[in-house]
């Protein structure tokens, strides 16, 4: 198991790996209880692919991070259960779902509502001919669209997670040629290494000040919500039972 993050100032940082033989929730509980007690804070965004037992602990320990998952993945999922001569054109219309380039609409819960009625749309035309294939389609919808709330220039990126599965495959690659470790200290370090070098290999994210102020507002609303606060007993008025409230936004 194994996590990245990207800072505030768009940097890719490698930040947790753990051993493990299976992805239960319990395990992922457990890796990301980890991480929150070595002092990460919820995330804004927690892209990941579809996992039940991952899902399930991010909905856990991070409650209040929106969660995207991997397009790729998904795509992967719905033309396994396509007929080969058909896979183009499905996928063709799978990407055509997120071409948000000629829309004009900002970042935020105006584009997620039309993305999700270009899901809603695709699904139904496809859905006679190839039922389970659309029925992947639509599960978990709401997890295809978060990163649309997101900078645009940032779309490409957080959409999905490529860059953790190519890590991944250096990692196999260099612990196959070692072939046997003598211990699991052995074989934590060196992967760990690999990762660690391929993240800092990587591309960060452009950060614009739009994109940075979209970014402090979407955390405001997700993290810090304004709440609605009353006056303490003593400054309530002699002549009336109660006070009105006074908002206040943190």
């Amino acid at each position: 198991m194994a996590a990245w993050g990207i800072t505030t100032e768009g940097k890719p940082v490698f930040v947790g790996l753990s051993p493990g033989t299976g992805e239960s929730t319990d395990a992922w509980s457990d890796f990301l209880t980890d991480l929150r007690e070595r002092g990460l804070g919820t995330p804004l965004l927690v892209v990941s692919d579809g996992a039940k037992g991952l899902i399930a602990a991010i909905e856990q320990i991070y409650p209040e991070a929106l969660r995207q998952r991997c397009l790729i993945h998904r795509l992967r999922n719905v033309l396994a259960k396509i007929p080969t001569g058909m896979q183009a054109e499905v996928r063709d219309g799978y990407w055509a779902i997120f071409d948000t380039t000629d829309l004009g609409i900002e970042p935020g819960p105006r584009l997620v509502e039309i993305i999700d009625t270009r899901i809603e749309a695709f699904a139904a035309k496809y859905c006679d001919l190839y039922p389970a294939a659309m029925r992947i389609v639509l599960t978990d919808k709401a997890g295809l669209t978060a990163y649309l709330r997101f900078p645009v220039e940032h779309h490409g990126r957080v959409r999905h997670s490529n860059l953790i599965e190519r890590s991944f495959g250096e990692t196999k690659r260099r612990t196959k040629v070692i072939g046997r470790f003598p211990g699991e200290t052995s074989a934590i370090s060196l992967v760990w290494a690999v990762l660690d070098r391929a993240s800092a290999g990587w591309r960060g994210l452009t950060m614009t000040p739009a994109g940075t102020r979209l970014l402090q507002d979407l955390r405001r609303s997700l993290l810090d919500p304004p709440r609605e606060l009353r006056p303490p007993p003593a400054t309530m008025s002699a002549d009336t039972d109660q006070a009105d409230p006074i908002s206040a936004t943190a």
